[in-house]
């Protein structure tokens, strides 16, 4: 009887001492078995060459999927944002892809059938936002004279009807920003100019071979131009909005509700992820896989530079400055505040994207999954100090001195004098 307490004791201790050895042996995060598991260990991802894409790279490349239990994930190119569209469509099981690296309003969009086939919506998820700033404006070569800038006003006698200006997806963020851009400077995107779309990686050819006069994308295809000497960028778009959110991780909804710690799991690799990239330590290393052939088959010396804020505009103007480039992690750029999908909501309603009575509020209830996000960060070991404490970030500010109150929409849109409400 005596010795019961003792060999209990030896007991105890050599059970945690199997614990201590087995949770030594598993990465911080790695959740295979119990509760937690994921529902299944595969999803197609797809992605566009953009350097905003990393994060979903480099959890692919470091192994943070197959260490938060989805070993088989594929991440795989996509040619175009509309290409990227009709695979979400498609969905993973038939062949498409089951998420993707996304411009924020296309997830929204498609949610609500307004960019697919027969407007049929098929339902979406945001589970995080992928980055801040890392955009540009670029200007056809012809027009280096001018000297445009953040000011788009020396355009206004350059350009025409006829003149051809690009973005990326009718509706997205690329459009968004060369809108806002134009329309400040008294140039109205729908009447004075032609507003085409252009996939990323074709954005410079078109460029060199003079089909088009400016467009907006991300990079490294604004550094790309600079470097062929084809172009120069006006400016770069956290600019026109210090730390303006930019990509996603999103999902199919089915996916999503099928598999919630299957996305959970995903989430909290690309946080991880985001985290890694977000390092000055491992900004060449993170160029150097991205620029590989298998994904951007782009050089390094494309990549970097903007990566580190390093800013050669191709006009004469060099800056460095780390707090208007990409950012990853810092300044809460993964955390999908519902304030930012409301504003990339109101610039659709703007624009007659979106119809003028779209409810907001709901959509962004059904699409804006930031609770799996949260759980996400908890499981990717992320500390309480580096979580936003609200859905808002407040009031922002735009180089134009307009600002966006997500309490008060429409004085925003009232505010602005160059608009064309009603769904086109």
């Amino acid at each position: 009887m005596s010795q019961t307490p003792i060999r209990r004791r030896a007991a105890l201790a050599g059970a945690a001492a199997l614990l201590a050895a087995a949770r030594a042996a598993l990465p911080r995060g790695a959740f295979a078995q119990g509760a937690t598991a994921p529902e299944v260990t595969k999803a197609t991802l797809g992605f566009i060459a953009l350097t905003d894409s990393a994060p979903l790279i480099i959890a692919k490349e470091k192994g943070l999927f197959a260490k938060h239990g989805m070993p088989d994930v594929e991440v795989t190119k996509q040619a175009s944002w509309g290409s990227t569209r009709d695979n979400l469509v498609l969905g993973g099981g038939r062949g498409g892809i089951d998420g993707a690296h996304l411009l924020t309003p296309m997830a929204y969009l498609i949610h609500a059938g307004r960019v697919t086939q027969n407007n049929q919506p098929v339902p979406m998820a945001i589970l995080a936002r992928l980055n801040i700033n890392g955009q540009a404006i670029s200007i056809a070569g012809r027009h280096a004279a001018l000297r445009t800038t953040i000011d788009a006003s020396p355009l206004r006698g350059a350009l025409n009807a006829e003149s051809k200006v690009a973005m990326t997806f009718r509706g997205g963020t690329h459009d968004l920003w060369l809108r806002y851009w134009l329309a400040a400077a008294g140039i109205d995107p729908d009447k004075d100019v032609q507003t085409i779309v252009v996939p990323p990686p074709q954005m410079v050819a078109n460029l060199k071979v003079g089909t088009m006069d400016a467009f907006c994308v991300g990079e490294p295809w604004n550094d790309q131009t600079v470097h062929q000497r084809v172009g120069y960028s006006a400016c770069v778009t956290g600019e026109l909005w210090k730390n303006h959110p930019e990509k996603v991780l999103g999902m199919r909804g089915d996916w999503v509700a099928e598999n919630p710690r299957a996305a959970e799991a995903l989430t909290a690799a690309v946080i991880e992820a985001q985290r890694w990239c977000d390092l000055d330590a491992n900004k060449a290393e993170m160029c150097a896989i991205i620029g590989r052939r298998a994904w951007f088959n782009v050089p390094v010396t494309d990549i970097l530079p903007r990566s580190q804020g390093i800013i050669d505009y191709g006009d004469g103007r060099r800056v460095t400055n780390p707090d208007i480039a990409m950012k990853f992690w810092r300044d809460h750029a993964s955390y999908p505040f519902q304030s930012h999908d409301l504003w990339f909501l109101t610039e659709d309603i703007r624009w007659g994207v979106l119809p003028e009575d779209t409810n907001t509020a709901a959509l962004i209830n059904e699409v804006n999954k930031e609770a799996i996000w949260r759980a996400a960060a908890a499981r990717a070991g992320v500390p309480n100090a580096e979580v936003p404490g609200g859905t808002s970030r407040g009031i922002e500010t735009f180089f134009d001195g307009k600002v966006f109150d997500p309490a008060n929409p429409r004085a925003y849109l009232d505010s602005q004098s160059i608009k064309k409400l009603g769904a086109a």
